[in-house]
């Protein structure tokens, strides 16, 4: 290698450290850019969370009104379906009329009349009141 004197050693050491100090600058803008666009990614992510957690809430929403609405047309439906009173009868009663063969899920007048007609006119009065009471004869099912 030739020598070098020291005027070109010193040019060399000179470009050398621009070159250095140009890759300082270029680094120090990569790093920038790579912070604002982590910083941009960040703020991305944290929309999408919110459209996806809007929109959960918004279906979550809706699934409860459907919810409510059916709860509210049950509760309706059942108040409407079911008459008011006594829906029992008493456990001698029902023991009674089994004892002359009244099966209680399909009561009919005739079968009431003929389970009752040993009775007197005031029992049989009693236990048709009682029946209707509970529910299970209608008024135009009197004999």
């Amino acid at each position: 290698m030739e020598e070098m004197t020291a005027g070109e050693l010193q040019a060399t050491a000179e470009r050398l450290m621009e070159a250095a100090a140009v890759l300082e600058k270029a680094v120090a803008r990569i790093a920038e850019q790579q912070v604002a666009i982590a910083a941009e990614a960040e703020s991305q992510v944290t929309r999408i969370v919110a459209t996806v957690e809007t929109q959960r809430e918004a279906e979550l929403e809706r699934k409860l009104a459907e919810a409510e609405a059916k709860i509210a047309e049950l509760v309706a439906s059942a108040s409407a379906a079911q008459p008011v009173g006594r829906k029992t009868l008493p456990t001698s009663m029902a023991t009674m009329l089994a004892k002359q063969g009244v099966v209680m899920d399909s009561v009919e007048a005739g079968a009431i009349d003929g389970a009752l007609a040993s009775l007197s006119i005031e029992q049989r009065i009693a236990v048709k009141s009682e029946l209707m009471r509970a529910g299970l004869l209608n008024p135009t099912d009197r004999g």
